[in-house]
Parts: structure tokens; C-alpha cells; sequence
């Protein structure tokens, strides 16, 4: 790979060896540690610590296809990128990796960091219209009926398993509830929540079918903006096409993509996040079990020790800077770290040291881009564990903790299973979901379970938006792959 800056002092560090290499089975080239692979899959943190003491702050790292980046450890520095967007954009446009035709079409970051029209992806005057929409719809939410839905589905969940004595709370609850209650928020229908569920855990495993996955939460959503267009409702759906932001049909469908996927995938990771943390460690056991810790204060730890996403990408800056002792050079990309972050030492010297109360963490970032939702996913988490502890309040973990495995992701780690036993119960008279929930870790489904839905299942949907005839993709082409072969011809 030829580095852009071929003058700069770097140059040698972003060549890439040539497949037979055999450079290509370690975790590093030339100085670079590779964010993927079995190094970084066994042990991320473990790489995050070994890449803080090799650099500091700011580390020199490889992203998938070898693609050099900055990785961001410091906490002070994550919070200076995320603060400055003059100086480190969210306009992935900018990527001169990108424009040189250094990131292979097929390259997993694309679906993530390939511009698309939101708040997420501008800067400036754009984004505070954008984003205006955004957090002005979530503010007409009403708290207490958010948590009525919450506790409503919750006990529903425990309703199919409370009988048996045992369950994984991965699949059979915090796989499922954030959706539940994110589908009633946006003004769907309960049935959408289980292939919805299916699709947003497709997508962010970038599996195979992940782009008929995205195909078809995109044609749900187009449905939903022409028939809350029609027939608005009290939903956020409805607020936020309503807004007078004046948003376009496409703009509106991405925004929704983008609260439903991001809204359910951070808090599903934060409810068993949360779980295993009250499961597997004796203080929050006990503090929880003598009412000296609630469940807020356990949650505020998981986002501390174990926030959501352990990293985003990206930032991009804007001009040659410094960071953390590092030149960047304008163009570069930078992946803010997250959970590196959080156990700075610089905040932290004692990681072992509880953080009751303290929201200084990073875990939903920091600065303009902030996740606006993190209110409604501690809602949502707060409530559900509440409703789940209070029906089995003698929940205990069914393996021993090193048993425990995790998939990693480009953003998270995602626990696989947390199996849990308990006294069985009768199920209460709350309903029961109408649609079956799929009960099969993830990480075990066959192809024939994992399989994204069939055009033929999928709900009505209003056409989709076409590109200008010389950018449209070929049939088949997927919607970055398009986006990329435009952004390289400009």
C-alpha cells in the first residue's frame, strides 16, 4: 500500500507487505499493530494497554485490509477529537485513504464510515439542523410511559422462560427488549421487533447477508416515513418527519436506521453488560442484595468498565495537528477508543476503585456528536434489569465466569451467551409475544437462521430513492460500494 504522504516520515510504516509475507500472520507491520485478527480478537484491552505503553496517548494502528489509522487511548484525547470538530471532522468524505483507492470496495469499514445524509456524518450548520430533529423528537417522549412500555415487555420476556429454571438472558431478554420497546417508541407494530432483532445483530456482524439485512430494515423504514407522512401519530417517527428541520423522505429514513440500529445494539450490549457485572462480581452482588447500590449506580459501572461500543470510527482531520505527541497529517483517520479511555490512567490509577455516580466516562462519547439517546437506553436498561431482578431475584450464573465467551465486532464485543439459573415460576397474566422470539445464540445460528428475510416477507414498501443516473449503482452493487466508486472519481 503507497502512503499519501510519501515525503512524511511515516511512509515506510504505512507499506504493506506482500500477501506471502510472513508478516501477515503476526498482529503487527512495521510498528503498526493490527484492530483485527486473532491478536486483537483474544484480548483487546490487553492490546489497548500494550499499544498505550508502546505510544502513549495516541497509537499508530491497522485497520482491516491494513489500512493505517490513529488509535485514540488517552481520555483527555478522546474528549479533545470529539469536542473539536474544526480540527477532527465526522466527515468521512475526507479520507484521504479513501480518495487515494487505498480501501479495498469490499472492506468492512465502509458500511460504517461511508458518508450517508445524517446529523452523524456532518459538521456545522448542517448538523445542528439534522441534529435538532433528532434530539427536539426525543425530547417530546414521555419518561414514565417509556418505562410503562419497558416493564410491560420486560415481564413478557420473563413470561417465556420463568417456568423452566433456567435461561440465557443474551437470547431469551436483553437480545430482544431494546427492540421491543424501540419499535413501539418509533410507531411500529410489536411483530416487526423479531426480524427486526434478526437483521440489526446480521448487520452489525458484517456477516454475509449483512447488506440484505440492511435492505430490508431500510425498505421497513421507507414504509414507515409513507405512512407516518399519511397518517401521523403520537411516535418519534411521526415527530421527526414532522419537524420543522423540514427533513427529506431519505434523510428521515436514515436518521430512523440510525436511532433504531444504534438505540438497540448499545443497549442491549449495556443490559447484559450490567447483568453479568451484578452476576459475576461479589461487591455489586452484594451492595445491590443490601441496597447499598442501585441499579443506576450498576449501570454507570458498566459504562465505565464495559461501555457499548469499545470504539467509533471515525473522526478525520481536518488540517496537519498534533495529538498526544503524534502528527497527524489532514486526511488522516482517527478511531476514538473508548473502553481505553475509560481505564486511563491519567482518571483512573486504580481501575479496582468503584465509580458510583460518576458519568464522566465515555462511554456514549463526548462533544457535538454525543449520543443523544443515552437518556433512553439507561431508561430502557434501568427499567428491564429492575423487572427481571424483581421476578427472579435468585438469578445466578450456570457456568463459571471464565466460561463465559465473547464475539468481537468492528465496534463492541458482544458476550455470546449468559446462562443464568433460578427457582421456576408461573408466568404472570401479562400477554405473551405474538410472534416467536429465535432462541439461538447468535454466534450458533446456522445459515438457514441467520439468513436475512426474503424480499417476499418483507412489509409493503414506498420505492426506493434512486441515485442521479451516473452515479446509480449496477444492479446488485451495494449502496458504499457505489458511494465509494463516486467519492474516488470526483
Amino acid at each position: 500500500m503507497t502512503s499519501p504522504h510519501a515525503d512524511d516520515t511515516r511512509a515506510n510504516s504505512f507499506a504493506t507487505p506482500p500477501p506471502e509475507c510472513p508478516a501477515h500472520s503476526t498482529g503487527a507491520v512495521a510498528g503498526r499493530r493490527r484492530l483485527y485478527g486473532p491478536e486483537a480478537d483474544a484480548d483487546p484491552m490487553a492490546l489497548y494497554e500494550q499499544l498505550r505503553s508502546e505510544h502513549g496517548s495516541v497509537a499508530p494502528v491497522l485497520l482491516h485490509g491494513d489500512v493505517p489509522a490513529w488509535l485514540v487511548l488517552g481520555h483527555r484525547e478522546n474528549e479533545e477529537v470529539a469536542r473539536t470538530p474544526s480540527r477532527f471532522s465526522r466527515d468521512s468524505r475526507r479520507w484521504l485513504e479513501l480518495q487515494k483507492g487505498n480501501v479495498a470496495l469490499d472492506s468492512p469499514l465502509l458500511p460504517i464510515v461511508a458518508w450517508q445524509p445524517m446529523c452523524s456524518f456532518v459538521d456545522g450548520e448542517e448538523h445542528q439542523r439534522l441534529r435538532a430533529a433528532v434530539t427536539q423528537s426525543m425530547e417530546r417522549f414521555d419518561g414514565r410511559g417509556i418505562r410503562r412500555y419497558v416493564n410491560r415487555f420486560a415481564n413478557q420476556l420473563v413470561d417465556t422462560f420463568c417456568s423452566d429454571g433456567h435461561a440465557d438472558l443474551v437470547t431469551r431478554f436483553a437480545g430482544h427488549l431494546p427492540m421491543l420497546v424501540m419499535t413501539q417508541l418509533l410507531g411500529m407494530s410489536d411483530d416487526y421487533g423479531p426480524r427486526l432483532v434478526e437483521a440489526a445483530q446480521d448487520m452489525m456482524k458484517g456477516s454475509e447477508t449483512a447488506i440484505a439485512s440492511n435492505d430490508y430494515v431500510v425498505r421497513t423504514l421507507q414504509a414507515l416515513v409513507a405512512r407516518k407522512r399519511a397518517t401521523p401519530g403520537k411516535d418519534f417517527a411521526s415527530w421527526l418527519i414532522g419537524n420543522p428541520a423540514s427533513l427529506t423522505d431519505d434523510e428521515a429514513v436514515e436518521h430512523l436506521r440510525l436511532v433504531l440500529i444504534a438505540g438497540y445494539s448499545t443497549t442491549a450490549n449495556l443490559i447484559v453488560n450490567t447483568l453479568r457485572m451484578v452476576l459475576t462480581d461479589r461487591r455489586f452482588r452484594a451492595s445491590l442484595a443490601g441496597l447499598q447500590m442501585t441499579i443506576p449506580d450498576a449501570l454507570e459501572q458498566s459504562l465505565w468498565d464495559s461501555p457499548p461500543f469499545t470504539a467509533v470510527y471515525g473522526r478525520w482531520a481536518t488540517g496537519d495537528t498534533e495529538l498526544g505527541g503524534q502528527r497527524i497529517k489532514s486526511g488522516d483517520m482517527l478511531v476514538l477508543c473508548l473502553a481505553a479511555g475509560n481505564v486511563d490512567p491519567a482518571v483512573r490509577p486504580d481501575p479496582t476503585v468503584p465509580m458510583y455516580g460518576n458519568r464522566s466516562h465515555l462511554a456514549f462519547s463526548r462533544g457535538p456528536h454525543e449520543c443523544p439517546g443515552q437518556d433512553l437506553g439507561r431508561a430502557i436498561a434501568d427499567t428491564g434489569i429492575d423487572a427481571l431482578l424483581t421476578r427472579l431475584p435468585d438469578l445466578a450464573l450456570a457456568v463459571d465466569e471464565e466460561e463465559l465467551t465473547w464475539t468481537p465486532t468492528l465496534l463492541s464485543r458482544n458476550l455470546d451467551a449468559l446462562p443464568v439459573t433460578f427457582t421456576p415460576r408461573r408466568p404472570t397474566q401479562s400477554e405473551t409475544p405474538t410472534t416467536p422470539w429465535p432462541t439461538t445464540p447468535p454466534a450458533q445460528r446456522t445459515p438457514a437462521t441467520a439468513q436475512a428475510p426474503t424480499r417476499a416477507e418483507m412489509p409493503p414498501t414506498a420505492p426506493p430513492i434512486p441515485l442521479p443516473p451516473q452515479h446509480a449503482p449496477q444492479q446488485g452493487t451495494p449502496w458504499w460500494r457505489a458511494l465509494t466508486r463516486w467519492l474516488r472519481s470526483r
